[in-house]
């Protein structure tokens, strides 16, 4: 195989800055949760962060995750959009200099979408997203050939908030459903199981062979409250499933069984981009050898790591050294 993820997803610039609970609030959006803005709207915001220390990536869930899986040595692909201006040329260098191949065209009108993500002291992080052109992604964005060439299909929930990008959503799982390839979905966030649970139910049901969710996703999904109650509910439906439990760790099903995956300590930051790399961690895990324990094992700590430091990009990747010793 010559990938061994290709990822669909939102295409965003991520902009990440510290700010006190004060702009927030003079800013007016709920802290902690996920907001659509308009363009204007993000002018606005990026305006009031003057002099804020400030760092930007390329970005978007799934995007985290295939420059996770790279980051660790993986081969990776990806189709999401941007636009042809500036921050567009910014997203597809960032992510080709990390080896990811990304062959969408650009759009030739419009903006790229921007994710800001403020940053308070207790390591909140409440994320403005204008989606820009990464709306427009198509059926026709994807890359047939690239699916067939890989191992898994890995697609954001995201996605399913606009018509075209769910129809690609869609014929990303149809082409590798044709080509034999493996899907793997993240649910991305929880007011997302209110917007879209039949769908997202037919798809755990359906064509999904690894599922990602936290524990208030699984709860929403299932109607339990216990983390194992969920996952043995949810995996009756899905083969494989990872359920993140923030510093708890987190639970993987496969074959049946239970495999608990410890939490690893640290001094959480910034939790922007946690399930993102956990994930990484499991996909380049499952697609390079590793056994389900030692994949968790890796992508608890990856998780740990990101939470750590600023924005959803390893400052400091694992070495194949650290890698062999964790697995040791």
């Amino acid at each position: 195989m010559q990938y061994n993820v290709f990822g669909v997803g939102n295409a965003l610039v991520d902009i990440q800055a510290q700010v006190s609970d004060a702009t927030l609030e003079k800013l007016g959006y709920a802290k902690g949760i996920m907001t659509l803005v308009d363009e204007e709207a993000q002018q606005k915001v990026l305006g009031e962060l003057d002099g804020a220390p400030i760092s930007q990536c390329a970005g978007g869930s799934a995007a985290n995750t295939i420059l996770g899986i790279a980051d660790f040595g993986g081969k990776a692909a990806y189709a999401g959009k941007v636009a042809s201006d500036m921050l567009g040329e910014f997203d597809l260098a960032d992510m080709r200099k990390l080896g990811v191949t990304i062959e969408v065209p650009p759009a030739s009108e419009g903006h790229t979408g921007t994710c800001v993500v403020l940053i308070t002291d207790d390591a909140q992080r409440t994320m403005l997203t204008n989606l820009g052109v990464s709306a427009t992604l198509s059926v026709d964005d994807l890359n047939e050939e690239h699916i067939k060439q890989s191992e898994y299909v890995y697609v954001e929930g995201y996605l399913f908030t606009g018509e075209t990008q769910k129809q690609a959503a869609y014929r990303a799982i149809e082409l590798a459903k044709k080509h034999d390839v493996k899907v793997a979905f993240t649910v991305s966030d929880p007011f997302l199981i209110n917007l879209f649970r039949e769908e997202f139910q037919q798809l755990i049901e359906g064509p999904v062979d690894l599922l990602f969710c936290n524990l208030e996703e699984a709860r929403s999904l299932t109607g339990k409250q216990d983390a194992v109650d969920c996952a043995q509910v949810i995996h009756k439906h899905v083969p494989n499933l990872a359920l993140t439990l923030g510093p708890d760790g987190s639970i993987l099903m496969h074959e049946g069984r239970v495999i608990p995956i410890e939490g690893v300590e640290t001094d959480a930051i910034d939790t922007t981009g946690a399930g993102d790399m956990y994930a990484a961690g499991i996909l380049y895990g499952i697609t390079n050898g590793l056994t389900w324990h030692q994949a968790g094992h890796l992508a608890s700590h990856a998780a740990a790591r990101i939470v750590s430091q600023l924005g959803a990009r390893l400052q400091r990747p694992f070495t194949k050294d650290e890698i062999q010793e964790l697995l040791s």
